[in-house]
């Protein structure tokens, strides 16, 4: 094998796994979401390209090779694999004519070779009774089982493949300063060439789909040519070697159905299942007969709209019209004549098998796509693994991403989406705040001032009634006004402290002391007299970073919000309870109040918004409490139902960071 036989065209591939799936060999890496074809496990059968939708992998070229040199050189011979019937429906009489006029001196079949090979198979059969034998003449076949089925190598026919038996013979009877071009469906052969056994029989191989390109480029139209013969050597049987049992039918072994001892597979799907129980010893077949595809009639660039029934009567139909011209003993003597020819070979041990992870790791890797048991394996598929322990294996061995999962993705979507809706809404929110900031910062100013003279004359005035023993009622009269008067600057502090958002002094806060305190102050309260109160913590640890005089305004008005919540109520209760989860600190307060109606909820954030008797609210308190929680990056919720009470959830993060 070597490196870059199938190529992934990274612009193109659009994330659908189907090569994936497809893989034999498990040689696709997925990353940054493109699927990679890894050169060193390849064993360019060419699956991914015909399940490749988007036309987003690529096969090595020899097209330059064979125009800018071979041709060139004046003593090139093309070798045509017997199944381009199936490729040239139409016009594969005319494919000798057309190859000679592209400059090759000869065009000759690589059935030949395939004649030659099958009397070898013969021999090895009745040499080796008591083995098992797979065929060799696929090479997708023999690359398979060199990586991934090393235990079956030994089993391999030490025979080569039609397409080298005929680089041999062309080679003795030519000259070893000969160009030898293969012509075929298979994507293999590009990989078969370069193995050091057989290196220097081929120069070149291009598939069908190449040729096609290459006749189009040069304006020859196969359809205006006249038809011609092939050179000689002339095949017999040979022939049949693209169908399914063609091996068996050239070498002339019988392949009946009940008979045990002779199989014959075809398809990738059936190779892998044949092939595992080969590696167990579960068959005692003499003989296997596989081909990676469903026949080379099949082959990945067959490049033909024929369905496979089409094709495969394609091929007999031209091997029952050439065979009734072949000169059954110019081809016998031509069979005798290269006996001498050594068409053997061996194969090696490439061991590309990864150990599968223990399970520890299978789960671990399972968890982080939301996988905890095995209710939530679902076996989809969508990321190219028939398995989800399958793909968190491929995970494991590093030739997966985790974001290949469709199910883990969408749910991450969902969650993501929400997450967004939610900032949209915050961001609103902060810009209203920010803009009403802004307006509370000036109106505080402006009247800030003559609230301070209205308090200071009203006193002056009030002392000097009071000299005089006057009107009772006027200084009852002035109190009101200085009792008003300072309500509107209590509501004018606020106002600023709303507007001043944004100053936080960062330092450790125990939430379990600063809520104590509070509580210890509000209990004093004589309007609170008869809520019990109580604090529960399930964390080990209540201390955040966070700005203690700021959060203690949050829990101080969240909690006398809860307590004149529960002004007419018979059962007054306040359940504070504290707990941590992996990045939060959460405070839950829980009363027992009236509860908030639903058409309130979405306002109760929202400057100057009370639901309080007038007098007794300003409507800011909540706004400036979502303010500084939000400015410590945590969040505060509500869950209320009217006539039972309701719940302030406060989170707030357990780092600065």
């Amino acid at each position: 094998m070597t490196d870059g036989i199938v190529q992934t065209i990274p612009y193109l591939c659009k994330r659908c796994y189907s090569c994936v799936r497809e893989c034999p060999a498990i040689a696709i890496r997925v990353e940054s979401g493109q699927a990679v074809v890894i050169p060193d496990r390849c064993i360019s059968c060419g699956h991914c390209v015909t399940v490749c939708s988007q036309n987003a992998k690529s096969i090595k070229s020899d097209v330059d090779m064979v125009m800018n040199g071979i041709l060139g050189s004046g003593k090139a011979i093309a070798m045509i694999a017997p199944s381009f019937p199936a490729s040239f429906p139409d016009t594969f009489g005319r494919i000798p004519t057309a190859l000679r006029k592209l400059g090759f001196m000869n065009v000759v079949e690589t059935a030949f070779g395939a004649d030659l090979v099958s009397n070898v198979y013969v021999d090895e059969l009745q040499s080796n009774p008591d083995v098992t034998i797979i065929s060799s003449a696929c090479p997708a076949v023999y690359n398979y089982i060199e990586s991934y089925y090393c235990e079956l190598v030994p089993k391999l026919a030490k025979i080569v493949s039609p397409m080298i038996a005929m680089g041999r013979y062309l080679k003795k009877n030519y000259g070893d300063d000969i160009k030898t071009v293969f012509i075929g469906p298979c994507i293999a052969k590009k990989s078969e060439i370069l193995n050091p056994q057989v290196e220097g029989l081929i120069d070149a191989v291009l598939t069908f789909e190449e040729l096609k390109e290459i006749l189009e480029d040069k304006n020859i139209d196969i359809r205006n040519l006249p038809k011609s013969d092939f050179d000689p050597p002339h095949s017999y049987m040979g022939k049949s070697y693209p169908l399914a049992g063609g091996l068996l039918k050239s070498a002339d072994i019988s392949g009946d159905i009940l008979e045990k001892e002779i199989i014959v597979v075809e398809g990738k799907n059936k190779v892998e299942e044949i092939l595992n129980e080969l590696l167990h010893n579960k068959i005692n077949a003499k003989f296997i007969d596989i081909l990676f595809c469903e026949g080379c009639i099949s082959g990945p660039a067959v490049d033909s709209n024929l369905n496979y029934y089409s094709r495969r009567a394609k091929v007999i139909d031209y091997i029952e019209h050439q065979n009734r011209m072949v000169d059954k003993l110019v081809w016998k003597s031509n069979i005798y004549n290269n006996r001498e020819l050594d068409l053997s070979r061996t194969f090696e041990y490439k061991d590309k098998r990864i150990e599968t992870p223990d399970e520890e790791k299978i789960r671990e890797i399972l968890a982080q796509s939301n996988k905890l048991t095995r209710q939530d394996e679902l076996n989809c598929g969508s990321c190219g693994y028939k398995t989800c322990r399958e793909y968190a294996i491929a995970i494991a061995k590093g030739l997966a991403e985790n974001d290949m999962c469709l199910p883990y993705l969408i749910d991450k979507l969902e969650k993501a989406y929400i997450d967004l809706k939610e900032t949209q809404e915050q961001l609103q929110s902060a810009e209203k705040l920010a803009s009403i900031g802004q307006l509370a910062a000036g109106v505080a100013h402006e009247i800030n001032n003559p609230l301070g003279t209205i308090l200071l004359y009203t006193s002056l005035i009030k002392k000097e009634i009071s000299k005089r023993a006057e009107n009772p009622q006027t200084i009852e009269d002035l109190e009101l006004i200085a009792e008003e008067t300072n309500r509107c600057k209590n509501i004018v502090s606020n106002l600023l402290n709303f507007a001043r958002q944004g100053q936080m002094k960062i330092s450790e806060v125990d939430v379990f002391d600063l809520i104590n305190g509070i509580l210890k102050t509000v209990r004093l309260r004589p309007e609170f007299k008869g809520i019990s109160f109580n604090v529960e913590s399930e964390a080990d640890e209540t201390v955040i970073p966070g700005d203690g005089d700021q959060l203690k305004q949050v829990f101080l008005n969240v909690i006398n919000n809860a307590c004149e919540a529960m002004e007419e109520r018979t059962v007054k209760k306040i359940s504070v309870r504290l707990l941590k989860d992996d990045r939060y600190f959460v405070t839950e307060i829980t009363d027992t109040g009236n509860g908030i109606p639903k058409e309130n909820m979405n306002k109760l954030f929202t400057p100057f918004f009370t639901t309080k008797k007038i007098g007794k609210g300003t409507g800011l308190g909540l706004a400036i409490s979502y303010g500084i929680i939000k400015m410590h990056k945590g969040d505060i919720r509500v869950k209320s139902s009217v006539g039972e009470g309701t719940t302030f959830i406060i989170r707030l993060p357990l780092s600065s960071n």
